[in-house]
């Protein structure tokens, strides 16, 4: 085979030859179309300028990055992509390269995650460099407080000025839990933690090793300051104890009351005592206020006498007006007409109509349930009054004026048990419990993102760029880390401790801001809907269900109710976990002994306990109203009830209550309170939760 020999490297060769001009018109029609797309493309991109959301497509995010004219978009787009990624990973470094420009609060946020970043794959230098500069550029911003306690592990000094700058930032309360392990240190730890963060975890045991003197004398401020944070702890003893008999302020004594009225029978006496001693010596203060609603919420046939201590002032509060009535002492008409927007008035007006509805007088309690405007109540309260305002009538033959009442609940609320019970005696069928399903566990859908719409730009811009934590750390540090009282800021930061994984807390100040909050538009109750159900550890409960037929919304609703999806809470009594198992119950359901530890398994606790629901809810006869109720108060407490008659000692009528005619007002005669709450919580999440399942969104 003959092989060509090369030409030689003429000047003529090395000289850039004139294309053909058929080759010039392709080239210059080539170059010519890919300008013109280009401009199409970034001119398309102006006209519809997005907002980027966590719901935003991955396409649409790199198109963006890539075409976008705006720099301040490529680098929303970039955050948003780079949320995505694993941290440290090669593609979320190149994501975040050169995104810390400019003074855009945005800015901080880019040069912390790539300092993270850094630090995750072992560049140690490159990672200094850039918490450096970040402190440099933006002293003030919280992403600073990160890079003060990064910079501090090899300077202590940083770590002071983390504690003195940003003393409620998540940062520093880990940085005082580190301080040290010589006496002094500990104490300066247990003194910020008491202050800035009580709940911080392994806070607890410094505050008690302090109060108990394992770290040097105390000073009186010191053993105060450290008692409110045991206190808040609800450690009632234990700070009583810190004390040494002195007496606190205000906010020390209050926190003191409350939590030893959470203890047993000789703590309660402690707390009832330092109440009243509040309330006497500050009678005038929001303290003492708070302090005598709680005395009028004690049981006990002494309550009138301990109330009678009270000052003049306090004794004329709704409060105590609306427990004297409540005992029978007072007119209740009076109390409510005189207070009708206080909270003691709605509970005053419950109670006497859950009376009247046990004893099955529908007249009476018709008249007490409307004796104040649906309008004036939260929500919730506002279903529960005109569901049983609509029974009423239903009872007293005028079915009509029945269903526009649960019409109006329907109206109201989007979710829940009262929406439930409304649309069953509208005549909607009851769908059945899931008892095998019928796919193969894929998990649970998962739950719509929503704007936060704080009325703070800064903050919403984080939320919507997929950064919770950062939204959290940001609204924490502007608080000092003080406790929200509006039902607003209640709803907003219960919604931020969700996101980062806090649901113990942030689901109960999102149940407390619900029965604050005034009646919103259906769009706004269809998103507290949402917020009051999310979709935690789905593959967990399809797994569970699947292997023992139980629906998985029953599993979520227990879950919810139980631990509000905690896996670490453990109950006063020694239950453990996300369905909060005891020990021995689990041990029995596994057949094989288990220790408390070992049920802050998510998995294994979700799967014994869909076994005890499975197991209960055969024994009832797939009933989950009798499962549900079993689970909280023993099968055996359901079983005396359904043979004994509920109903009996109710009051003068005498009249049982048919389980299976009347299964709501059954539950409202349960003897125990915490099992007549629990049975219907749970029964209206897995009202919701199986409507969510179903791809059916919350509406009015």
């Amino acid at each position: 085979m003959a092989i060509a020999t090369p030409r030689p490297l003429t000047p003529q060769l090395l000289s850039p030859q004139p294309p053909p001009a058929k080759g010039l018109r392709l080239l210059g029609g080539t170059c010519l179309g890919t300008a013109l797309a280009l401009l199409a493309g970034r001119a398309l991109l102006l006209q519809v300028a997005p907002t980027f959301t966590p719901d935003t497509p991955l396409a649409s995010l790199r198109a963006w990055r890539l075409l976008s004219p705006d720099p301040a978009l490529r680098r929303e787009a970039s955050l948003l992509l780079a949320g995505r990624e694993a941290v440290g990973s090669a593609r979320q470094r190149q994501l975040l390269l050169g995104q810390g420009w400019g003074r855009d609060p945005l800015a901080a946020l880019a040069l912390k995650r790539a300092a993270q970043a850094a630090e995750a794959t072992g560049r140690t230098d490159q990672a200094r460099s850039l918490w450096q500069s970040l402190l440099v550029r933006f002293p003030q911003s919280p992403a600073s407080a990160d890079a003060l306690y990064s910079l501090g592990r090899q300077q202590p000094r940083w770590r002071q000025l983390l504690l003195q700058r940003f003393p409620a930032h998540p940062a520093a309360l880990a940085a005082a839990q580190e301080l040290g392990r010589s006496p002094s240190s500990r104490l300066t730890a247990s003194l910020h933690l008491a202050r800035w963060g009580p709940r911080w975890p392994g806070a607890e045991a410094l505050l008690v090793a302090a109060c108990r003197g394992q770290d040097g004398p105390l000073q009186s401020q010191q053993r105060r300051q450290l008692a409110l944070g045991l206190a808040q702890l609800g450690r009632g003893e234990t700070a009583l104890g810190c004390l040494q008999g002195a007496r606190g302020d205000q906010a020390l004594e209050l926190a003191l009351g409350q939590a030893l009225n959470k203890g047993d029978a000789r703590q309660q006496g402690l707390g009832d005592r330092r109440l009243l001693a509040l309330a006497q010596r500050w009678p005038a203060s929001a303290a003492a206020q708070e302090a005598s609603a709680l005395l009028s919420q004690r049981e006990g046939t002494d309550t009138e006498a301990l109330l009678t201590q009270l000052p003049a002032s306090l004794q004329d509060s709704a409060s105590v007006q609306a427990r004297l009535a409540l005992d029978g002492q007072r007119p209740w008409q009076g109390v409510l007409k005189r207070w009708p927007r206080d909270p003691a008035s709605w509970e005053l007006q419950w109670q006497l109509a859950r009376q009247a509805l046990v004893q099955q007088r529908w007249a009476g309690a018709a008249l007490i349930l409307q004796a104040l405007p649906a309008q004036q109540l939260a929500a919730p309260l506002a279903a529960r009054q005109l569901f049983w305002l609509g029974y009423c009538y239903w009872r007293l033959g005028d079915g009509a004026r029945a269903g526009q009442l649960w019409r109006q609940v329907l109206a109201l609320v989007p979710g829940g048990y009262y929406n439930w019970r409304a649309r069953l005696h509208l005549g909607e069928p009851e769908p059945e419990l899931r008892h095998a399903p019928a796919e193969s566990p894929q998990g649970l859908p998962r739950s719509p993102w929503q704007p936060l719409a704080s009325g703070d730009p800064g903050l919403d811009r984080l939320w919507r760029l997929n950064q919770p934590l950062e939204a959290w750390e940001s609204w924490r540090f502007r608080r000092g880390g003080q406790s929200p009282q509006a039902a607003r800021d209640l709803q907003l930061e219960g919604r931020l401790r969700s996101a980062v994984g806090d649901d113990w807390i942030g689901l109960g100040q999102l149940e407390q801001a619900s029965l604050r909050l005034p009646k919103g538009s259906c769009r706004q109750q269809a998103e507290l809907e949402l917020q009051l159900h999310p979709q935690r550890y789905g593959e967990l409960f399809s797994q569970a269900a699947a292997d023992t037929g139980v629906d998985p919304a029953l599993l979520q609703a227990v879950a919810r109710q139980e631990s509000r999806f905690t896996a670490g809470v453990e109950s006063p009594v020694g239950a453990v976990g996300l369905m909060q198992l005891m020990p021995a119950t689990a041990s029995d359901l596994a057949g094989r002994r288990l220790e408390g530890a070992s049920l802050r398994d998510p998995a294994l606790n979700t799967r014994l306990g869909a076994r005890y629901l499975r197991q209960l809810l055969e024994q009832w006869q797939g009933n989950p109203l009798l499962a549900v109720a079993s689970y909280n108060a023993g099968a055996g407490a359901v079983g005396h009830w359904l043979q004994a008659g509920l109903g009996r000692d109710t009051g003068s009528t005498g009249r049982l209550i048919d389980f299976q005619r009347d299964p709501e007002l059954w539950i409202e005669a349960i003897p125990y309170p915490e099992t007549r709450l629990y049975t219907k919580k749970v029964l209206g999440n897995l009202w919701s939760y199986r409507r969510l399942n179903q791809g059916v969104a919350p509406g009015c």
